[in-house]
């Protein structure tokens, strides 16, 4: 193992610090979701505000110059983890007991969880916040030799994360909610405690193992200094093409994932709901196993070939092949919403067929947002760019409870699909060099 300046190896911290990164994102994005369903909030409020948590990481290039600024990396990561672990604390205070009824009618007002939602927002500025400092940190850290040779590691350990929430977390609730007899409301507080606990155990390990970079210093640049910096990125990322070109990139970022975005929060509600409301009644356990596990391999297979496959032709290559992999695949939830069949095998089998496609599919957006962003600001732009994306989620996800409510899950999924056309349109306009992506041009460059 390598060993960097200060005699700190990389995978003492690197593997725990992505770690914690992924975590509080799939807490305020997933499980806000999975407990709101389970709590009986109606599907289109639920929507509506758990969509709305994913404005942080959408504006978090605004705020990266503060933390450029004042004190350094390492101190925002340590600050926000500590922060991160008084919000869950504080989150176990705030789970409101609504009536049985409300809950089996799916009638809990979602005014109920008005501080369940300041903690999940205080949380998600909290994690955008160590995602910028943690980013930051690695690239003062590492050099580009070791940046690169220790991406995959962080990779790993951020989808680990993903394991850990959708997988494990969702059906360690599902395991408590039967052992203290359907007390819901205690189940995740038991969830957030342990949360708490875990990542005030993470911010005593990095406090003891995570390096003390020289460069890690605060910057000698005034803040009207970094503002002026900051405008002129912001400036030169809307200048890359002429306004024919950028405008078709700006409709590609935003509604690439558009059918995603309709199925991210109904999906879930889908899965839980029981079968009286049309969904397909899986217990938390069943529900962690089939989305947070085979799902999740299923997505991380298809990330991996679709890397290989453009390593290999080009992005240019496998742009149709992938789109259609990430939209096709959707029509099992057309299938699941007919059937109802709750068979664990077959539920399973389904989410792994389309999160693999997603996974395929997924590589198009990565590499287009990558191309898009070379040049002198190459960091700054791409985090515009999946600022631009997560916009693309949120605004469609805060409608699609209504538009679920209104005609039912088998129709609003028969809409998602019809709705792939958005995709396939936005793509169609794009300009894409033969050889991005290969390996053999990256060598040359």
């Amino acid at each position: 193992m390598n060993k960097i300046a200060n005699g700190k190896t990389p995978w003492w911290w690197v593997p725990t610090l992505y770690f914690a990164e992924g975590i509080p994102y799939f807490i305020v994005n997933n499980i806000s979701v999975t407990m709101f369903t389970k709590m009986g909030v109606p599907n289109g409020e639920m929507a509506l505000f758990t969509s709305l948590l994913y404005l942080p990481w959408t504006l978090k290039p605004l705020w990266s110059p503060i933390v450029d600024i004042f004190k350094t990396k390492r101190w925002w990561i340590l600050t926000m983890q500590i922060l991160m672990s008084l919000a869950f604390i504080l989150l176990t205070f705030s789970i409101p007991k609504p009536d049985p009824e409300l809950i089996a009618a799916s009638q809990t007002p979602i005014s109920m969880f008005t501080f369940t939602l300041i903690l999940f927002v205080l949380t998600a500025f909290a994690s955008a916040t160590h995602d910028i400092a943690a980013d930051g940190f690695y690239m003062i850290e590492l050099d580009d030799h070791n940046q690169a040779k220790y991406v995959g590691l962080r990779n790993t350990f951020y989808r680990l994360a993903i394991i850990f929430v959708n997988g494990m977390l969702v059906s360690l609730a599902g395991i408590l909610q039967v052992v203290f007899r359907g007390q819901i409301r205690f189940t995740w507080a038991l969830i957030f405690y342990g949360l708490a606990g875990l990542f005030i155990g993470l911010w005593l390990y990095h406090s003891r193992f995570m390096p003390r970079p020289t460069e890690d210093v605060h910057t000698k640049r005034t803040l009207t200094e970094v503002t002026s910096e900051l405008k002129k990125m912001f400036i030169t990322f809307f200048q890359k093409f002429d306004r024919r070109g950028t405008l078709i990139v700006m409709l590609f970022l935003l509604f690439y994932r558009f059918p995603e975005a309709l199925l991210n929060t109904m999906t879930k509600t889908f899965m839980l709901r029981n079968n009286y409301a049309g969904g397909l009644g899986l217990s938390p356990q069943e529900y962690g196993l089939a989305n947070g596990t085979v799902g999740l391999i299923g997505l991380l297979l298809g990330g991996i070939i679709g890397g290989i496959l453009v390593s290999r032709d080009g992005m240019k290559r496998w742009l149709w092949p992938m789109v259609c992999a990430i939209t096709l695949p959707d029509v099992v939830y057309i299938y699941l919403s007919y059937s109802l069949n709750s068979n664990l095998v077959v539920v399973s089998s389904c989410l792994f067929i389309e999160q693999f496609g997603y996974g395929l599919g997924f590589t198009v957006l990565t590499l287009y947002m990558l191309y898009y962003s070379q040049g002198k600001y190459k960091t700054s732009h791409y985090s515009i760019c999946t600022g631009i994306s997560y916009l693309g989620l949120m605004l469609p996800g805060m409608l699609s409870g209504y538009i679920k409510d209104m005609v039912g899950y088998r129709m609003f999924f028969i809409i998602v699909m019809v709705c792939c056309a958005i995709t396939f349109a936005v793509t169609a306009f794009l300009k894409i060099d033969p050889d991005f992506g290969k390996k053999e041009k990256t060598s040359q460059e």
